[in-house]
Formats: structure tokens, C-alpha cells, sequence
């Protein structure tokens, strides 16, 4: 059981953070906060001219090996995209990869691997499955975390061209990072749902093991970014970051004047971390972090300090982008989905966290943000109902249309849930939208054709280190 701090003692913290010059959210004194722009609801926004959009291809995927965790990779060097749908066993919350069917975009099985029956088709949590050219040798293969072993399928045909052993339960997630000064990333984390987190090279020689890093349960997905500009990646593990030979860099103190008013961040463990800015120093960057069970949000610097906080809600999944053009840098995109039906807020807020405005969706859980009509601003894409919103009015700009071919049955948005990811699905360099559904039956593609490609490289799919959170 975790005490509340006296009311004395949060009035002292608040005080110590007026005096540090940290930024607390006008809602930890319980006021709820009114975005400066706009706050709509789905299914009141005017949708009569708003461009309904078909899907460019409707997947039906394989009825046996079907699996709601999907990503995405040319893997059979074509030039477009395939489809990984990915099944996961699951007990008491321990998880491991059970089985993976690869389908072309025209519905077609590329392969399978492993055994449909021992897993499920349905998710709550990301499924360690991830494509990468792990080898190097230009080519996508699929790598999945299976029950006490890594192991690389060949993208072409899901022929298993590598593996090394892990301890049983180090399966939760897989992520690639640089840890050893490469040129390019070829370590891989591992870890239990909440607890331990293992690196490992890529020829299974174990680099190091953290348990509760920081003193704090580990994140969902470990984040892992080269704060500063050494040539190798350090780890945000948690609510703390490694260095990248595990040793801790900092971990975020449950003395903070942060945590001033709301709960400590002891009483739950990281869902979500994003980098909001990129310095020249690790002091110059920011950290973006949602904290499940500590009800709250709070952007720190790359050593660690905390510069503002949002306390009083469950946040999950952060986007960053350009969405709002009358406000500078970068915005935040974030979900708060435990609300009633209809009323889950989606938030967008500037760099110094203040709310912007809010949309109200039937479930808030999956958005993106894309680029789709070639503007320099990304729009808000939403998965329950699915739609396209103006991040800076609130504006319905599109809806996505899910067509039912004879003796198909539609999705029930009433008991399933869509999943919204982006992807260069046609090799272009634009990102495109897909929408998934859970339990999975379905993936919809829909193609941007007016979009402007990013800076950078965009990956042919969803990239590596995919995540639902």
C-alpha cells in the first residue's frame, strides 16, 4: 500500500517547485484544463463533404495464423510492403511469440512459421515481433522473441536463418539499439513484462542485465537514442535511462517537485517514451513520458530534469509532430483512453504542455500523425471511429471507409477494436495509413497520394522498433 503525501508535504513540494522554476499543470490544483483552441467530439463533428476515403487494398488474412500484432516490411524484395500478422501466446501475463503468416497486398500468403494453436488472436500489449535487416544484408527478415529464444526468419521464406537463447519469460518485447559503437544497430534488448531487461549482441553473447532499473518497474517498450552524440545508444529502461553498458545514467526521483501534486511515480511503471527535441547536448534535448498508474505526463531534459508535469490522468501514447501551424516547435499528440465510451480525449499540446485542444472518440487508444495533404503539417488519424482530424481547429478532414465484399463480415466497432498504424506501404517514400482490427480479421491500406515524403529516410513498412504505445 502507497501513503498519499500529507497535504502539508504537497504544499511544500509545490512550493519547491515554484522556487525551481518547474511548470506544474493548473489541473494538479484540480482544476480541469480548457485547450485554447478547440475541443470537439467525433461523432458531432459535421461529416457530410468530408472526403470519405477507400481503401487502395483490403487484406484478408490467413483465418488459422491470424494475429492482431502487425507490422510491416518489404520482405520479399518487391518494392512494396507486406503484411506480418503475429500471434502471441499468453499466460499471466507473460508472453511469447507463437506463430507469424506474411501476406502480399494482394492477400496472397508469402509464408508461415510456427504454431497457430498455442497462441491467441488478440492483444493488449505489443508482441515481440519486429522487422529488420538485423544481418545487413539489404534484405527485411522478420526476428521474434519465441518462448526462451530469439530467432531470425528469413523474410523471403520465413526459413529460420538464426537463433540464441534467453531466459524463459525474456519475451515481453524485442528492440534493436547500438550498444556497441557500430555503424549501425545490431544489439537487442529483451525483457520480462515489468522487471528485467537483457542486451545481447547479435551473435547471443549476453552484454548485461538490469532488474528494476532505477528502482523502478521497466517500460513496455525500451526507448533507446544516443542522448549524447557519443556513437552509442543509451536506453530509457523505465523511469530511469542506462548508459550503454546498463549502469544507470539517472532515474527519475519520487522527490521531485514534479510529483508535487498526483501520485509518485513508484506506484506505476513507464507506458510511453518519445524524444520531443533533439539538442546538442543531452541537456538541450527533451524526453516526452506517460506514466501508467502514476496518472500522469511530464517532459525532462536528456539528464533527467524534469521540466513540466501533468498529473491526474491516464495517459498512454505520445505522437510528435507538426500539427499546428500558428504555434511554434514541436506539438504533442497523447491519449487519455480510460474514459466512458465516446468521451476519450485525445490532446494536443504544445512543447511547454499547454492543451491546445481535444478530440472526444469513441476509444482514444491508437492515433498517428501523417502528412496527407502535402501542406508541411501532419493530421491527426484516430482509430475508433476511423477519421482524419486538423490538429489545429478540431476539423473532420476525412473518414476512412471499410467496404465489405459478399459473405465478409464487417468490423463491429461496438466489441473491436481498430489499430491505426503508418507506413510506406508502396514504396513512394509517403507514409500511408493502415488500419488493423483486434481480434484480427482485416487490414485496410489506404494510400497517400497527396502527402509530402519526410525529412530523412522513411522505411519501406512500419520501421524497425514498432510499437503500440
Amino acid at each position: 500500500m502507497t501513503c498519499s503525501p500529507s497535504r502539508v508535504h504537497v504544499g511544500v513540494l509545490l512550493l519547491l517547485a515554484l522556487v525551481a522554476g518547474l511548470r506544474v499543470s493548473s489541473s494538479a490544483a484540480g482544476e480541469p484544463p480548457v485547450p485554447k483552441y478547440f475541443s470537439v467530439r467525433s461523432g458531432d463533428v459535421p461529416g457530410g463533404n468530408v472526403p470519405r476515403v477507400e481503401p487502395w487494398r483490403t487484406v484478408q488474412l490467413d483465418p488459422l495464423y491470424r494475429g492482431a500484432w502487425i507490422v510491416a516490411g518489404d520482405l520479399d524484395g518487391d518494392g512494396q510492403a507486406e503484411i506480418v500478422s503475429v500471434r502471441n501466446h499468453d499466460q499471466n501475463d507473460t508472453h511469447y511469440t507463437s506463430s507469424v503468416v506474411v501476406h502480399r497486398l494482394d492477400g496472397s500468403a508469402l509464408w508461415r512459421w510456427g504454431s497457430a494453436e498455442a497462441g491467441r488472436n488478440q492483444l493488449h500489449h505489443d508482441v515481440a515481433a519486429q522487422v529488420y535487416d538485423w544481418d545487413g544484408d539489404g534484405n527485411d527478415d522478420v526476428i521474434v522473441a519465441a518462448d526462451r529464444a530469439v530467432i531470425e526468419l528469413d523474410g523471403r521464406t520465413g526459413r529460420e536463418k538464426h537463433r540464441f537463447a534467453i531466459p524463459a519469460g525474456a519475451s515481453d518485447c524485442i528492440t534493436f539499439c547500438n550498444l556497441s559503437g557500430g555503424p549501425r544497430p545490431t544489439d537487442v534488448l529483451v525483457k520480462t513484462r515489468y522487471t528485467r531487461i537483457w542486451a545481447f549482441n547479435r551473435e547471443g553473447e549476453q552484454l548485461w542485465t538490469v532488474e528494476m532499473p532505477g528502482g523502478y518497474r521497466t517500460a513496455h517498450q525500451p526507448l533507446p537514442v544516443d542522448i549524447d552524440g557519443d556513437g552509442v545508444d543509451e536506453v530509457v529502461a523505465g523511469y530511469a535511462m542506462l548508459n550503454a553498458d546498463g549502469s544507470l545514467r539517472w532515474s527519475l526521483s519520487g522527490d521531485d517537485p514534479a510529483w508535487a501534486a498526483g501520485k509518485r511515480p513508484e506506484t506505476g511503471h513507464l507506458d510511453c517514451a518519445r524524444v520531443l527535441s533533439r539538442g546538442a547536448t543531452a541537456r538541450e534535448s527533451l524526453l516526452a513520458f506517460t506514466f501508467c498508474g502514476g496518472d500522469r505526463m511530464a517532459v525532462a531534459t536528456g539528464e533527467g530534469q524534469v521540466r513540466w508535469s501533468i498529473p491526474g490522468w491516464h495517459f498512454e501514447s505520445i505522437d510528435v509532430g507538426r500539427v499546428c501551424r500558428r504555434v511554434p516547435g514541436p506539438q504533442i499528440v497523447v491519449d487519455i483512453p480510460y474514459a466512458p465510451h465516446g468521451h476519450q480525449p485525445i490532446w494536443v499540446l504544445d512543447a511547454e504542455g499547454t492543451l491546445l485542444g481535444e478530440i472526444l472518440n469513441d476509444e482514444s487508444r491508437f492515433h498517428r500523425l501523417v502528412d496527407w495533404h502535402g501542406e508541411g503539417l501532419e493530421s491527426i488519424v484516430v482509430g475508433q471511429p476511423p477519421a482524419m482530424y486538423d490538429g489545429e481547429t478540431g476539423a473532420k478532414q476525412a473518414v476512412f471507409e471499410m467496404p465489405v465484399a459478399a459473405g465478409e463480415i464487417p468490423p463491429d466497432l461496438r466489441t473491436e477494436t481498430l489499430i491505426c498504424l503508418k507506413a510506406d506501404m508502396d514504396g513512394d517514400g509517403v507514409p500511408d495509413v493502415l488500419f488493423s482490427t483486434n481480434p484480427a480479421t482485416t487490414v485496410y491500406v489506404y494510400r497517400n497520394q497527396r502527402g509530402a515524403k519526410p525529412a530523412g529516410t522513411v522505411p519501406l513498412g512500419t520501421g524497425v522498433n514498432w510499437t503500440l504505445y
